[in-house]
């Protein structure tokens, strides 16, 4: 329903800086066209991109790639979906944007922005695996309804390593949390080792590096904060690679 997944599109004030922050922990730029009028820089891991918009981007943005994307509007309405940007014409690149329940934004582009990166998805960044995406929702149920209709599977709420609530697709995985836990969106990322790669972010002066969520254990888990203001939470998991 939504197509493949593209990138997490995060508006930031100086570009610069917010890419210099994602190459120190060990993320690869990306090829991008000319899509854009506006900066535009995206940076991966091998399991995520991150694309960094210098301009009014709605942020984060979950965006997807749908071709024919024109003849998917209707459909979208159909399905209750309230579409904020109609962008669909042969003179200008077809972009569809709403959002969900909870307030988050969702892109959908006619074509990709970047070429992939040439690069494993086994190879890590200083933050461990990427996860998810964390979307808080202080209704789970109607959100996790909303994502379902657009063709997330929805798994049983989980305890570990937090509270929340998974909602998979082919391109993504979700979860849902309470804006009690934190309120804003997160970059989950995940790793065995994780109390050790805090410790070398902070010798590396990354950061910076904040109290973890209520309930996590701050000598092993972490939020990094980004200098855009993304949120990334850095957590310990004995079953990660």
């Amino acid at each position: 329903m939504l197509g493949r997944f593209l990138e997490i599109g995060i508006r930031t004030a100086d570009i610069r800086a917010s890419v210099e922050f994602y190459e120190r922990l060990g993320f690869t730029q990306a090829q991008t066209g000319d899509t854009w009028p506006h900066p535009y820089g995206v940076l991966t891991d091998g399991r995520v991109y991150i694309g960094l918009h210098q301009s009014r981007l709605e942020s984060p943005a979950l965006t997807f790639v749908l071709p024919g994307l024109a003849g998917h509007a209707a459909v979208l309405e159909r399905l209750g979906v309230t579409l904020a940007t109609i962008n669909l014409d042969s003179e200008v690149f077809n972009e569809l944007a709403f959002s969900d329940p909870a307030g988050q934004a969702v892109r959908l582009l006619e074509a990709r922005t970047y070429s992939p990166a040439d690069r494993p998805a086994r190879e890590t960044s200083r933050c461990g695996e990427f996860a998810c995406v964390g979307l808080p929702a202080a209704d789970f149920e109607r959100v996790s309804l909303f994502w379902q209709g657009l063709g997330f599977a929805a798994a049983e709420e989980a305890a570990q390593p937090y509270p929340h609530l998974p909602l998979r697709s082919e391109s993504l995985e979700l979860a849902l949390h309470r804006p009690r836990f934190f309120a804003d969106p997160l970059l989950v990322f995940r790793a065995a080792d994780m109390a050790a790669r805090i410790a070398r972010l902070r010798e590396l002066g990354i950061g910076p590096l904040q109290s973890p969520p209520r309930g996590l254990d701050a000598r092993a888990n972490t939020v990094l904060a980004a200098p855009e203001g993304t949120a990334l939470l850095l957590l310990e998991d004995p079953g990660a690679a």
